[in-house]
């Protein structure tokens, strides 16, 4: 999958069929991409791991240690289609005959699939009780001053993840009961009637997949100027696995949804122009990362040579005091003040997309709590920081080239919880 122009190019086509999804661009991912090498699951359902999230002992890592994602990613925001609390007859085992299907279709990992199903407060109130003491999941809200994002109200968010954008699409259409068959097992129970797709957003993540995927899309200028080597839109690499916090630091560890997690998912729109056009590199290295990051020269191209961490820890002063001198403060910077005992506190999954012609972010992070990531929002926003000579968004980190435009908070139970949890059982 990795490697030549050919291969880049017959990537991008992917993306796009990913992004239209349907039979019709199923079909036409699997004449594009190689079928054959796609395995079957070598553990039972009953042998997986109990955490939904614990993908990274699946995942590809580079020399580092460095976690590569897989490559495509597909989010279904879900609709519960019945009236009150959910779990008609019959319901929960259906939704887990479902995902023992894909659990039975696919390796879990970049080669065959990574999933994850949760569940939203809209779907919470549906009950009459409450969640435990031992779960955080506030309705989503506005973090900022700044921001006036879509506060997203779907029942259920599914997670798809693959190298290979037909193994993403085969997986949608089997939710949703289009197939009989997937990768040679037969389709036990869909999602239909139970639940309807109400959302669907797409995205990639990979060296060299942002560059392909520029041309014409709003947001970037029309010069093209996204790195050859660069896994993000915004030209550098992220998710440094000391920068990352661990799955054990993300998973609830007490109460009946020990061993779950929770996610915050944002679409975060990006503003490039000026990004590329009148900002310098050494400017943006110094937002992304830190003013002694670009004086020191410490960022070679995307960042690929900063190893398994950011540097963010090994750099003299503050935040508060580049803040105040020079009078920019980087990203990293900022970030980094959110975490605990030295540790970060939020796991990132996000990835980047092209969805309605314009480049974006779907930004999505697991934390034992929504709080964790709300500390860790608010402490990457900076206010505290603006009343120096940095103003409220120039030069501050990378504020100036984002708007969010969704926010939404999901419980990811346990495996043994996921289908139509009960808000407290018992």
């Amino acid at each position: 999958m990795h490697g030549s122009d050919h291969g880049l190019s017959r990537r991008a086509f992917v993306r796009s069929a990913v992004a239209i999804g349907g039979a019709s661009a199923l079909a036409a991912c699997l004449q594009r991409e190689e079928t054959e090498d796609v395995p079957q699951a070598s553990l039972s359902p009953d042998e997986l791991p109990e955490r939904q999230h614990a993908w990274n002992d699946f995942l590809a890592t580079d020399d580092h240690g460095n976690v590569e994602p897989p490559e495509h990613h597909l989010l279904l925001g879900l609709e519960y289609v019945g009236d009150g609390p959910a779990d008609a007859e019959g319901e929960r085992e259906r939704i887990e005959a479902a995902l023992r299907t894909l659990e039975r279709a696919y390796e879990r990992g970049n080669d065959g699939l990574a999933f994850t199903l949760g569940y939203g407060p809209r779907y919470v109130d549906r009950f009459e009780t409450d969640l435990p003491e031992t779960v955080d999941l506030p309705d989503p809200e506005a973090l900022a001053p700044i921001e006036d994002p879509r506060l997203d109200e779907y029942d259920a968010l599914v997670h798809l993840a693959s190298d290979y954008g037909h193994v993403t699409l085969s997986a949608e259409e089997a939710l949703t009961g289009e197939l009989e068959e997937l990768n040679g097992i037969a389709v036990e129970d869909s999602f239909d009637g139970i639940f309807d797709v109400a959302d669907r957003r797409t995205g990639f993540i990979g060296r060299g997949l942002p560059a392909k995927n520029q041309s014409g899309v709003g947001g970037i200028p029309d010069s093209e100027p996204v790195p050859e080597d660069a896994p993000l839109f915004m030209g550098f690499k992220s998710g440094f696995r000391k920068t990352q916090a661990s799955e054990d630091r993300v998973t609830i560890p007490d109460g009946p949804f020990a061993g779950g997690t929770t996610i915050h998912l944002s679409k975060i729109q990006l503003h490039l122009h000026q990004w590329y056009e009148q900002d310098s590199r050494d400017q943006r290295v110094a937002k992304m990362f830190s003013p002694t990051h670009a004086e020191e020269g410490l960022v070679d191209g995307a960042g690929h040579n900063l190893g398994d961490s950011s540097g963010i820890a090994d750099i003299p002063g503050s935040a508060a005091e580049d803040a105040r001198n020079p009078g920019t403060v980087g990203h990293a910077q900022k970030a980094a003040r959110a975490r605990e005992d030295g540790e970060p506190i939020i796991l990132r999954r996000d990835f980047d997309s092209t969805d309605d012609g314009r480049a974006a972010v779907h930004f999505l992070s697991l934390q034992r709590s929504i709080a964790d990531f709300v500390k860790t929002r608010r402490a990457m926003t900076g206010r505290d920081l603006t009343e120096g000579s940095v103003g409220s968004r120039t030069n501050n980190g990378i504020l100036q080239y984002i708007s969010v435009r969704n926010r939404a908070n999901y419980l990811v139970p346990p495996r043994g919880r996921r289908a139509l949890p009960e808000p407290n059982p018992t």
